[in-house]
């Protein structure tokens, strides 16, 4: 059944389109909940930018999403996980809103890596964002005290995808380049973190480089079993959230754009709303 205005969906935020894989895999495992999506496509890149421009933007479209009347949002977005989730979590949310929830896509994820390694050493490719918070290293650290974890930092790799260049020999060289790099730091790395939603669309590429023997984690599936196992500790934000099944998408940039490029990340057709910021 479906509902044009949901009254209380969980919202999807995301600085553009790579938060698209994650919703897609969220949506496969909880079906029966609302969804609100946010890209921020006119202020993407985050990647490149300041922790405060970062935690600035961050913050308005969390706003923008609880005005719509999600009471959990989730930042699938490496980078505003890193600069500005916890900010948020401890400063704003008990005066903005003590009843709802912000979360992350890197807790999850890391939360879960250290389970894939045998030889206690990651990697995690990432935006150059993402790799200079250090907040993989952190959170492995707290889970796993015992693994080391190696970073490299793909700044080009969010571009590439974003222009429909992941397919391309020029491709190639950008991600055997970094491969390389992240694996010339250790050799005894066995698990490699995909820290960034727009990877899913390099994958078969990252493949090509990546020996055999090497687990490649992307994040949809496991944000997807996190908020599973959330929202079942949580049973009073799991009552607050509506079951229609429906799913509305909205971008702060150009809806033809967006629904165009969207859809490869979300692997179906979408149709979005302009919201201005």
């Amino acid at each position: 059944m479906k509902v044009e205005n949901p009254s209380n969906p969980i919202g999807i935020f995301d600085s553009g389109y790579g938060g698209l894989t994650v919703l897609k895999e969220i949506v496969k495992e909880l079906p029966q909940y609302d969804y609100l999506y946010l890209g921020d496509s006119a202020h993407a890149p985050y990647g490149s930018r300041s922790f405060e421009e970062v935690y600035d933007l961050t913050l308005e479209c969390v706003k923008q999403l609880f005005n719509k009347g999600c009471p959990l949002v989730i930042l699938a977005c490496n980078t505003a996980s890193a600069k500005a989730l916890r900010n948020i979590q401890q400063k704003d949310l008990p005066i903005l809103a003590p009843n709802k929830r912000v979360l992350g896509v890197i807790r999850p994820t890391t939360e879960l890596a250290g389970n894939y390694t045998k030889t206690k050493h990651i990697g995690v490719l990432g935006t150059t964002g993402t790799v200079l918070s250090q907040s993989y290293p952190i959170e492995v650290s707290k889970f796993h005290p015992e693994v080391k974890v190696y970073q490299e930092a793909c700044p080009l790799w969010v571009p590439l995808v974003e222009s429909g260049k992941h397919n391309t020999t020029e491709a190639d060289t950008e991600v055997k380049t970094h491969i390389d790099n992240l694996m010339s730091r250790s050799p005894k790395i066995d698990t490699i973190i995909l820290g960034c939603t727009h990877y899913p669309l390099l994958i078969d590429t990252i493949k090509k480089f990546v020996p055999e023997n090497i687990k490649l984690i992307s994040q949809g599936e496991i944000v997807a079993k996190g908020l599973k196992d959330y929202l079942k500790r949580h049973p009073e934000m799991d009552a607050m959230c509506s079951k229609a099944s429906s799913i509305e998408f909205f971008t702060t940039g150009e809806t033809k754009v967006f629904d165009e490029k969207g859809s490869l990340f979300f692997g179906k057709g979408i149709r979005s709303k302009h919201l201005h910021l």
